[in-house]
């Protein structure tokens, strides 16, 4: 067993001399020099890997999005704990960057590019005995992911995507809200009338607020927010910048969409209570193909799973060439788990 450095004796580590006993299994042995072979073991994939098309023209608007976030804790019980988290909206122009030298490119015309391309968002949320007077960590948290989404600086304008999301507002059609759970009496009937920002639940009338409809309050304690709510947190405001882009064409301009690429870093996803955005997105993204103007979007992802299984097929892939894996593919192959249950990304995913 561990023990932590005291003022008196140093930190022991677990003692890991007893696993030694399972070598003397024959299997186990022979397990053991696989592992420790250094030949690669074949990859048996059946990948249908297809030529991409070469005639087309490239995106002259790339929108990039990204997130950060980073834990802060208090060196001394009882471990007080911050989560500050930032993310980000970048547009690219590359007609503006064909104009810059390549090889030496000029620091302040890279400034002058980048001044009006940017848009931030930053805030703080409590996790961990941080008191707020007058307010449970539970309420404050609620609120600040509220006032937060609403941010003064970006004019609201996430704030407004988020309603034009859950109330689909690009189809013309005025609509409720779908039920959700209420943070007060945990019924499954809080709802807002047609862009509503507040209001009250209709059995316990406790005071609701529209990003309650997210479920981050499902997660929480009464004093105690676990990490994984800044991190949701994190991904959602993501989702919303960039989608901030995209509703900004849709209002505006639409033909512009045929030249745009956004991009968000991770997979096009939001899972657990979160995904209720996503059948919203789904039908947005439908209504705006079916209207003649398709949005170009992708999902980046840099690590996990599915970077880890294109390093393993990537070099017998033909050059300039793309493999779209299916559900059985997915499950078995990158996931390696049963293929059963719901196709993969059902209720998770709003693209690829």
């Amino acid at each position: 067993m561990p023990y932590k450095a005291g003022e008196r004796l140093p930190a022991e580590r677990a003692s890991r001399l007893g696993h030694l006993d399972v070598l003397k299994s024959e299997l186990v042995k022979k397990l053991c020099k696989s592992f420790e072979d250094p030949v690669q073991c074949p990859i048996s994939t059946n990948c249908s890997w297809e030529a991409m098309l070469s005639n087309g023209e490239p995106l002259a608007l790339v929108f990039g999005v990204d997130g950060s976030m980073q834990i802060i804790e208090s060196e001394t019980p009882p471990y007080k704990a911050l989560a500050f988290i930032k993310t980000a909206l970048l547009r690219i122009d590359r007609a503006a960057l064909s104009l810059i030298d390549e090889e030496l490119p000029h620091p302040f015309a890279l400034r002058d590019i980048l001044a009006d391309s940017a848009l931030y968002h930053a805030t703080v949320l409590p996790l961990r005995y941080v008191v707020v007077p007058g307010m449970s960590v539970y309420d404050a948290v609620r609120e600040i992911i509220f006032e937060s989404v609403k941010d003064a600086s970006l004019d609201g304008e996430p704030f407004e995507t988020l309603k034009w999301i859950v109330y689909e507002k690009w189809d013309g059609k005025k609509k409720h809200l779908p039920p959700f759970e209420c943070p007060h009496c945990e019924k499954t009937i809080a709802t807002l009338p047609y862009d509503a920002e507040e209001g009250n639940c209709p059995n316990c009338n406790g005071k609701l607020f529209l990003t309650d409809m997210l479920g981050f309050h499902q997660e929480m304690a009464p004093d105690s927010t676990p990490e994984t709510v800044a991190t949701a947190y994190m991904s959602i405001h993501e989702t919303l910048l960039l989608f901030t882009g995209v509703r900004y064409f849709w209002e505006r301009k639409k033909e512009v969409f045929s030249n745009c690429l956004f991009v968000k870093d991770g997979p096009l996803s939001i899972r657990a209570q979160y995904s209720k955005l996503v059948a919203p997105i789904r039908r947005f993204l439908a209504f705006s193909r079916d209207q003649g103007y398709p949005v170009h979007l992708i999902g980046q992802e840099k690590t996990g799973a599915f970077a880890d299984h294109l390093q393993l097929i990537g070099n017998n892939a033909p050059i300039q060439s793309l493999f779209i894996p299916g559900d059985q593919y997915i499950k078995e192959q990158i996931q390696h788990r049963p293929d059963r249950g719901a196709p993969y990304g059902k209720d998770t995913n709003y693209g690829a």
